[in-house]
């Protein structure tokens, strides 16, 4: 498998772009890797990149987004951080790989068994890890249930996958929100923006469309 070029970068639309990255992740899964030559896009790419989608994930070691959607150099932005948030130089990162290098998908990935999400459900304080995980409790706090204190932190790894998918959810809000660029390129369906969850028992993605 070659890697992209402009001319083949062009023929991709955002739908083209998701499914792609869905067929990626079932070969992940299935453990049969598309068959590409990494040295060989390494030159092939050296003069210049036509990525065809930003993903924006965890920093978690089991969470490549490279391996997960058995993608080669070139195809994809890979934007990680923990707890798969934006900020102000995230957003301008995306703006960059959607207005100025061509690429028509952003994926919002947040995964199972979230450290950062843990640390954010139990209130964690750490050095600069306390801002960090503040930017994760609007999601904590977004979800209601259970009311039982005892039972909302890490130990209650259901709450936990609950609070890692609102935070997709809002992180995608604020994307559409802090980015007139990306909120405009969406509405003309120049991109698409969606969220999904990596499940580290599986290895599948479930994508919310």
């Amino acid at each position: 498998m070659k890697a992209h070029t402009k001319e083949t970068q062009a023929t991709m639309t955002p739908e083209k772009s998701l499914k792609f990255l869905k067929e990626g992740n079932l070969r992940f899964q299935q453990n049969l890797k598309a068959n590409r030559n990494l040295l060989e896009q390494v030159n092939d790419t050296s003069e210049g990149q036509f990525p065809f989608a930003t993903i924006l994930s965890c920093i978690d070691s089991r969470v490549s987004a490279e391996l997960v959607f058995d993608q080669g150099l070139g195809d994809i932005f890979s934007v990680r951080i923990a707890g798969n948030f934006v900020n102000e130089d995230i957003l301008g990162s995306m703006e960059f790989a959607c207005k100025l290098a061509g690429t028509k998908l952003i994926v919002v990935l947040g995964h199972t068994s979230c450290g950062a999400v843990k640390g954010a459900c139990d209130d964690a304080k750490l050095g600069n890890l306390t801002n960090m995980l503040a930017k994760i409790k609007p999601a904590v706090d977004a979800i209601t249930e259970p009311t039982d204190a005892s039972l909302r932190n890490s130990k209650n790894s259901e709450f936990v996958d609950s609070v890692a998918q609102k935070n997709v959810l809002l992180t995608i809000d604020r994307i559409r929100k802090e980015s007139e660029v990306l909120q405009e390129m969406e509405k003309n369906g120049d991109i698409m923006i969606v969220g999904a969850m990596y499940d580290i028992n599986t290895g599948e993605v479930t994508f919310n469309e």
